[in-house]
C-alpha cells in the first residue's frame, strides 16, 4: 500500500520579501517527521504551488527530498489545467527520488469526461512514479465524475484519489466501484473519521502542519480498530479545523505555523496575511489545545 496514514500538505514558508524560506521549511519537515507524520506532500495547494515558478517548485521538491532523506515517503504535486504542462512537469518530477505524484483535476477550463480520462492517462503514461488523482470542487469548480475515477482506476500507474469532495455519497460510490487496492484518502480535515468509516485509508491534511502527531494518531487509531479514540481526536480537532478554514487556506495555517516559529505568516499575492479576527481565532484554538 503506497499511502496509509496521515500525509501533511506542507506549507511553503516565505521570508518577509516573499522568497522561499528553506531554513523554515527544513525545520518544519523535521518537526513533522519527529511528530510521526507518515507522508510529506510537497508543493500542493497548501504549498501555494500556483504562485511558484516551475524552477521554484523543483527547488522545493528537491530540498524536501534531501531533507527528508528517506525517513518517510515524499509525494509531489504536479497538476495543472494545461495538460501539456502537467505531462512534462510530472515526467520531470517523477524522475526525482519522490515516491508518488498528486495530480489535481484541471481547474477553470475543467474538462469533459473524455478529456479528463485522456489528461490523466497521458500523465500516468509518462510518469515513472505512481499517480494519485485529486478532486477538490471547492478549488476547481467540479468533481472528477465517479465514472471517470472508475475508468482511471484501471490504469496500472494510477493508485488512488485524494477526495476533497465533502460528499460521503461520492466517496462511497468510488469505494464500491473501484478495486480494493485503489486507495482513497480524505482531503478534508473535518471528515477524516467519516471517510475512514466508508473505506478511506488516510488523509492529506492541512492541520497536520501544526498537529502532525494527533492527525496521524487519528488515522492509525481507526485503522487499528480503536474507533472511539479516533472519533475523540476528530471531535477535539474540530475547533482548530474551523479556525484553519476561517479564511481561504493556507492563510490561517501559515499564521499558525508562524506562531509556532516556522517562518513568517507571509503569502504571495493574491493571498495576503491573516486578518486580525482570523489571527485571534487561530490563537485561541491553539491555546485551547495547549499548543501556545
Amino acid at each position: 500500500m503506497l499511502f496509509k496514514g496521515a500525509g501533511v500538505a506542507i506549507i511553503t514558508p516565505f521570508t518577509q520579501d516573499h522568497e522561499i524560506d528553506f531554513e523554515a521549511l527544513g525545520q518544519l519537515i523535521d518537526y513533522q517527521i519527529d511528530e510521526g507524520i507518515d507522508v510529506i506532500v510537497s508543493v500542493g495547494t497548501t504549498g501555494e504551488s500556483v504562485v511558484l515558478t516551475e524552477s521554484e517548485k523543483l527547488d522545493v521538491i528537491k530540498y524536501t527530498i534531501d531533507r527528508v532523506d528517506g525517513r518517510v515517503p515524499v509525494m509531489a504535486g504536479t497538476g495543472s489545467n494545461n495538460t501539456r504542462e502537467a505531462v512534462e512537469f510530472s515526467k520531470k518530477v517523477s524522475q526525482l527520488d519522490v515516491d508518488s505524484l498528486l495530480v489535481v483535476s484541471p481547474y477553470y477550463n475543467k474538462g469533459t469526461n473524455e478529456g479528463l480520462i485522456e489528461h490523466y492517462t497521458q500523465i500516468a503514461d509518462v510518469s515513472e512514479k505512481p499517480v494519485m488523482l485529486y478532486t477538490v470542487p471547492g478549488r476547481t469548480g467540479h468533481n472528477i465524475p465517479v465514472e471517470v475515477v472508475v475508468e482511471l482506476s484501471k490504469h496500472d500507474n494510477i493508485f488512488g484519489i485524494k477526495d476533497a469532495s465533502g460528499d460521503l455519497a461520492y466517496t462511497m460510490d468510488i469505494r464500491r466501484q473501484t478495486p480494493e487496492d485503489f486507495q482513497i484518502v480524505s482531503g478534508n480535515d473535518d471528515q477524516i473519521v467519516p471517510m475512514l468509516s466508508v473505506g478511506a485509508q488516510g488523509v492529506i491534511s492541512v492541520i497536520a502542519n501544526v498537529f502532525p502527531k494527533e492527525t496521524s494518531q487519528m488515522v492509525h487509531e481507526f485503522l487499528n480498530g480503536n474507533v472511539e479514540a479516533s472519533k475523540d481526536l476528530q471531535l477535539k480537532m474540530i475547533p482548530f479545523v474551523k479556525a484553519m478554514f476561517s479564511e481561504v487556506s493556507p492563510v490561517p495555517v501559515k499564521y499558525a505555523t508562524h506562531l509556532l516559529g516556522f517562518g513568517t505568516p507571509e503569502l504571495r499575492l493574491p493571498l495576503t496575511t491573516a486578518q486580525l479576527e482570523t489571527q485571534a481565532q487561530v490563537k485561541k484554538a491553539l491555546e485551547d489545545l495547549g499548543r501556545l
